[in-house]
């Protein structure tokens, strides 16, 4: 680590010595040689065990010297040691000091990225339940379908029990098909897009959950930096963490950090984008199937009042036949009345005429004569067998016109039965019933 200039309060101690080698010293050593020599006497031992007087003080300065570099050392390191605790002191500060500043970027940074966090959580929970109630919409507006389905077909199945001839495919029951199959796509359509909010309702709420615990890590990320951003040296719950100094190799850089949460929000935003397409989608659907299906209704109450209009004018001419022949048949049964008098009042004339012929056939002999008035009388029987003839042709003619005519009031009554109960199933049945169908506001899922 390179040392930095310190500034010191003192001047340093003066060197007693000066920083430069001592020469050298040479010392003779006596040898113990000589005529004078203790050689060979009894004090050899003694002599042996001891150290010269110029060992002594050559031990002395070495001793000196010693203790004068170890000062001189000592002082060095004094001056060293205190130039590093000032050199220290000042880079831990300053250490400090530039690891509280990052510490506060770090919790701006934080802070930033949890407030965009938690602003996007609350608007993708927003739309998360305006989605939901689009979807209970769907859901409501797929229940007022089932009773105009409900409807159009009972009243195919009412109309089936309309009598002969009446039992036609008319206008009528063509519109009521066209509603039938009208209601089922739209009911197709309605549970498809349910389907899709539903689907689309799981994404939102799974992205609101991925953003909800990045929010909460970060929330505990920042109170964590924010609780290490107040420490200080004065701090009585810091404690020593020897192996807390190390990289995790889970940790992540400060690029992955940012695009991790970059990624979080704009998945988060895609969903909540498509989660609004959807509901504008779903607002046209509701808009136009409810519109779809009052315009069939209409429709086919327009075909209802036009076959009971057709049904009621059919009726009236009907019994206006009806009553004509009645009246005709009252007519021809006095008529026939009157044919059988006449045969009747035929019938004494003939008697007559018969019984002259018969006594006049009783005469005797020449008397028997085939005179004027027996001429007049044959030709009288003539006549009458003549009248009569024709008399019983007309009777039996006016006999079958009035059970045609019987026949033909049979049927007209029978019709007039038969346009009376078709009326009351299109009428009754089914155009009264029909008053209860579905609002818009109901179709559109409002209500």
């Amino acid at each position: 680590m390179a040392q930095t200039d310190v500034l010191l309060t003192q001047q340093p101690a003066p060197q007693t010595v000066p920083p430069c080698a001592l020469p050298p010293k040479e010392y003779e050593v006596a040898c113990n040689t000589g005529v004078h020599t203790s050689s060979g006497l009894a004090t050899t031992g003694f002599r042996t065990a001891k150290y010269l007087v110029d060992e002594w003080f050559q031990n002395c300065y070495a001793r000196y010297h010693q203790a004068l570099a170890d000062r001189d050392t000592s002082e060095r390191q004094r001056h060293e040691s205190r130039q590093l605790a000032a050199e220290t002191e000042a880079l831990a500060e300053h250490t400090q000091q530039d690891s509280t500043r990052r510490l506060g970027e770090r919790l701006q940074d934080a802070h930033c990225w949890k407030s965009e966090l938690q602003q996007e959580v609350d608007v993708l929970a927003t739309e998360t339940d305006l989605l939901q109630a689009q979807k209970q919409r769907l859901e409501r507006a797929l229940n007022a379908t089932a009773l105009p389905f409900s409807m159009a077909t009972d009243h195919l199945q009412c109309r089936e029990r309309r009598q002969h001839p009446d039992l036609v495919c008319d206008h009528v029951e063509m519109e009521l098909l066209k509603e039938a199959e009208l209601i089922r796509n739209i009911q197709e359509l309605l549970k498809r897009t349910i389907f899709q909010a539903v689907d689309q309702i799981r994404l939102n709420r799974e992205h609101k959950g991925t953003c909800e615990r990045d929010w909460s890590n970060k929330v505990e990320a920042y109170n964590i930096d924010e609780t290490c951003c107040h420490y200080h040296n004065q701090s009585t719950e810091v404690q020593f963490h020897p192996h807390s100094a190390t990289f995790e190799e889970s940790a992540s850089t400060p690029e992955t950090w940012a695009q991790f949460t970059q990624d979080n929000m704009l998945r988060a935003e895609r969903e909540r984008q498509a989660s609004a397409n959807l509901r504008m989608l779903i607002d046209a659907i509701l808009r136009d199937t409810a519109e779809d299906l009052r315009l069939q209704c209409d429709a086919v109450n327009l075909a209802f009042a036009r076959r009971c209009e057709e049904l009621e004018d059919a009726r009236h001419k009907l019994q206006y036949h009806l009553q004509k022949t009645l009246q005709e048949i009252t007519d021809q049964e006095q008529q026939v009345a009157a044919l059988k008098q006449a045969i009747k009042d035929k019938e004494a004339p003939l008697r007559v005429a018969q019984s002259r012929l018969y006594q006049r056939s009783q005469r005797p002999n020449v008397e028997l004569c085939r005179d004027a008035a027996q001429f007049r009388l044959l030709s009288e029987v003539e006549e009458l067998n003549l009248s009569l003839a024709l008399l019983r042709e007309k009777l039996e003619e006016a006999q079958q016109a009035l059970r045609n005519l019987e026949d033909t009031c049979m049927c007209l009554e029978k019709d007039i039965a038969v346009k009376t109960n078709s009326l009351f199933i299109d009428r009754q049945k089914c155009m009264a019933h029909r008053t209860r169908y579905p609002t818009v506001l109901q179709l559109a899922g409002y209500q």
